[in-house]
């Protein structure tokens, strides 16, 4: 099963978030290994969504299917403390990202407009294109839509589904931009509950670790694994890209609400710069250079690599896929990316 499947179960469902893709396969694909693999983890999976609004049934679409078959458990995040390992990677000196962030972030200043609009669109199992329309407002609310129509209707009603997933997000990226890569590593790492207990004691961390164990095996039982075994926190460069996987996961969620923000961009891209597990190549693409960023699979528990394709001097992201995916596994349908400022008061009048 791919997150496509998934979404044949769930087509009644809308909308779901652009990440809801993502974040399921590799959940659903850590799922399945770890009763097969041992030495592999699980990749920390996004909170499930219970807020209800008019028109929207939320909570029940990929993203919660990814939550109930999550082999981790949330935990609380904790900044205060000090790392119990290190958390940050040096960029290299000339990195690509860290000049590309700089230049971006010489565009922030004074924003058009009073919201970032991302549509993204990826190919659907009924083979007709599947868009989907991101508002984030500067005042932190969040719209989701499949048409245009629909999207003005859920501003006009007042539709927010926003939570704090969100907003911390964002709120890493901003602080990322110009702050000690070091803190920010620490608070995107933590800006979504995870079980690696960043920041916590070694005894805590332990103690987080072991919740999420206990979790693990009460849903792989569930799924009718027998005997399932709990496994050890991993240490050396498998904690490394477990961690850096979470920092991946989550400065992409950022991108997907607010890639219009030039601030959030620079934030992303100097976080990304600190994961030695992306690779970073030149190329030209509809007569634009633009960068390749290729998260290696090592942050997704062996399953595949993604690569996120960014224009190479504006920062915003063009395109996302997923390759070399492990046997057995289907590559994700790739997904596009159209990014704006807009006026929140135009998109409520169907006017964009």
């Amino acid at each position: 099963m791919d997150e496509m499947d998934l979404v044949k179960q769930v087509k009644d469902v809308s909308p779901l978030r652009p990440e809801a893709y993502e974040r399921a396969r590799a959940t659903l694909g850590t799922a399945m290994v770890a009763s097969e693999r041992p030495d592999l983890v699980a990749a920390p999976a996004r909170k499930k969504r219970f807020t209800r609004t008019p028109g929207f049934r939320v909570g029940v679409g990929v993203v919660g299917i990814a939550a109930a078959v999550a082999v981790v458990v949330s935990v609380t995040s904790v900044t205060s403390a000090p790392p119990a390992e290190p958390t940050a990677q040096a960029p290299a000196a000339e990195s690509r990202l860290v000049t590309l962030a700089a230049d971006v972030k010489v565009t922030a200043g004074s924003l058009p407009g009073d919201a970032s609009l991302v549509i993204s669109s990826k190919i659907a199992p009924d083979g007709k294109p599947y868009p989907i329309y991101t508002l984030y407002t500067d005042k932190g609310q969040i719209f989701f839509a499949q048409e245009r129509g629909a999207l003005a209707g859920a501003v006009a009603r007042g539709e927010d589904l926003a939570v704090s997933d969100d907003s911390s997000v964002v709120a890493a990226a901003r602080f990322a931009a110009s702050s000690d890569l070091d803190k920010a590593r620490l608070l995107m790492i933590n800006a979504i509950p995870n079980a690696w207990g960043v920041g916590l004691s070694p005894a805590e961390a332990q103690k987080a670790w072991d919740k999420s164990q206990t979790e693990r095996i009460s849903l792989l039982k569930a799924k009718g694994i027998k005997d399932p075994q709990p496994q050890p926190r991993p240490t050396g460069k498998a904690l490394e890209d477990g961690i850096n996987g979470v920092l991946w996961n989550n400065s992409f969620s950022a991108l997907t609400v607010a890639a219009a923000n030039p601030e959030v961009r620079a934030g992303v891209l100097r976080l990304i710069s600190t994961i030695p597990e992306v690779k970073v190549d030149k190329a030209i693409v509809g007569g634009q250079p633009v960068l390749n960023l290729t998260a290696g699979s090592a942050l997704f528990a062996g399953h595949y690599e993604l690569v996120l394709t960014i224009n190479a001097q504006t920062g915003l992201p063009i395109r996302s896929e997923t390759s070399k995916t492990a046997p057995g596994d289907k590559p994700a349908p790739p997904r596009t990316y159209e990014s704006s400022r807009v006026k929140v008061a135009d998109i409520a009048a169907g006017k964009f």
